[in-house]
């Protein structure tokens, strides 16, 4: 039997309410709602453990916590969508404030004007990052983003193909493919290399970095997409935007970014927040919600909801999203962020990364047994290929203390994708090196 959940005082439901719920729905009772759920499953089966005080129930927790290999104690050469940065102090003191951290959602302007102007703030500095006209509020995180920006070039274009470089990482095209299934869209994997777009292509969904790291050459592929009539969509790194060109000066139209990277923690994979701008005319198909800059009945500078496409906003059919949890703490945390570093140190957090990197490729590169097989341009991550299984590798690093590479054989043989930071000491690049060299003449 499945526990009456309707019981609770708290549900004013009478019986006989019950009753006419389960009448129209067509079951005989509350159970037979839980009937595709094995059995196996269902909570009364569930070996549960006793209760426990808190004491006890902290110093269980304490122990699952102990488990955990966290960057910081550990060495950590792990990227692949999730980066650890130095975040400053000032961003955890302000986004913690109380008034922050109980707002919600601003659907009541005259009470939320400091949210609504940190999520303006947000807008504007994220348009700055990726040169683009217009950016919204924030998204769930960045593979959803690039998802929605497919979708969103599905609207405009009136068209249903997409077509995505098989340099994306393979984690977002699968969410790409989850988001595609019940439109119906069709989706093309093609390669970077020169080569038309099928008949009917929205757009061409382009990751820069790619997921190996490398810069892609923007330039070509956006004469590619826009010489047969699809738009270019562009995932970019927001951190690489210190350094490299942003994709609004290669005639984007729509840009995706993971801002997890801007003074947001790891935290084991979220929450994090997405970030997505496009081209003023495309402004009314944009997912999510824009805060607006105007003026109050006295003059006053004041915020508004000045674009919200949700379905709880207007009519479902004309919704371009159906986005309803609010990321507006996380997107104060990049905020912050942003505004910490300023131009300058945005750049200089860029510069560290990318000579950090080339400096541990540099010395990977010279070990007998390691190579880096890929060519090009790189910024804070690169592949290399190991004389053993990464898998096996990334076990005897973690017993030195480090945190190895992502295991990418998948896609490269014996492939390992390498992160360095801002955050990686020369001491931690040269100890990770000497160990790969010591477990390469094991091999």
């Amino acid at each position: 039997m499945v526990p009456d959940a309707f019981a609770s005082p708290y549900t004013p439901n009478t019986d006989a309410d019950r009753e006419e719920m389960l009448r129209v729905i067509g079951v005989a009772s509350v159970d037979d709602l839980f009937l595709d759920v094995p059995v196996e499953h269902r909570s009364p089966s569930l070996d549960l453990p006793e209760p426990q005080s808190e004491m006890e129930l902290l110093r269980y927790a304490h122990g699952l916590a102990a488990m955990n290999k966290v960057p910081g104690e550990y060495a950590c050469f792990l990227g692949a969508g999730a980066y650890r940065h130095h975040i400053p102090a000032i961003v955890k003191q302000i986004a913690t404030r109380s008034e922050f951290m109980t707002a919600y959602t601003p659907y009541q302007p005259e009470v939320s004007q400091g949210t609504l102007q940190t999520e303006y703030e947000f807008q504007s500095m994220c348009a700055q990052l990726t040169s683009m006209d217009v950016a919204n509020a924030g998204m769930y995180d960045g593979s959803t983003s690039l998802a929605e920006a497919a979708l969103m070039a599905v609207r405009i274009t009136k068209l249903d193909r997409i077509a995505i470089l098989d340099s994306v990482s393979p984690l977002y095209r699968e969410v790409l493919q989850t988001y595609s299934q019940a439109p119906g869209l069709k989706i093309d994997v093609v390669s970077a290399g020169r080569g038309g777009l099928e008949e009917g292509t929205a757009c061409l969904l382009v990751q820069q970095p790619n997921f190996f790291g490398y810069m892609e050459d923007l330039a070509e592929l956006s004469e590619r997409a826009h010489s047969q009539g699809a738009l270019l969509v562009v995932y970019s790194d927001p951190i690489s935007l210190g350094l490299f060109k942003p994709p609004g000066d290669y005639d984007a139209d729509i840009v995706a970014a993971e801002g997890q990277a801007m003074g947001v923690p790891l935290t084991f994979g979220g929450p994090y927040v997405g970030i997505f701008a496009c081209k003023q005319r495309f402004i009314r198909q944009m997912p999510g919600r824009i805060v607006g800059k105007t003026v109050d009945s006295r003059g006053r500078t004041a915020y508004v909801l000045t674009l919200q496409t949700r379905e709880q906003h207007i009519r479902r059919e004309r919704a371009t999203s159906n986005i309803c949890t609010s990321v507006a703490l996380i997107a104060l945390m990049s905020t912050i962020y942003i505004a910490a570093n300023g131009k300058r140190g945005m750049k200089r957090i860029a510069e560290l990364c990318y000579h950090k990197s080339h400096y541990a490729a540099s010395l990977i590169s010279d070990i007998p047994g390691y190579e880096l097989p890929m060519d090009g341009t790189f910024f804070r991550e690169f592949v290399v290929r190991c004389p053993l299984p990464p898998g096996e590798i990334n076990d005897k690093l973690l017993d030195r203390s480090i945190i190895g590479g992502l295991d990418i054989s998948a896609q490269v043989p014996n492939g390992m994708l390498v992160c360095v930071t801002e955050m990686n000491s020369r001491e931690e690049i040269e100890s990770f090196t000497a160990a790969l060299a010591e477990i390469g003449a094991k091999a």
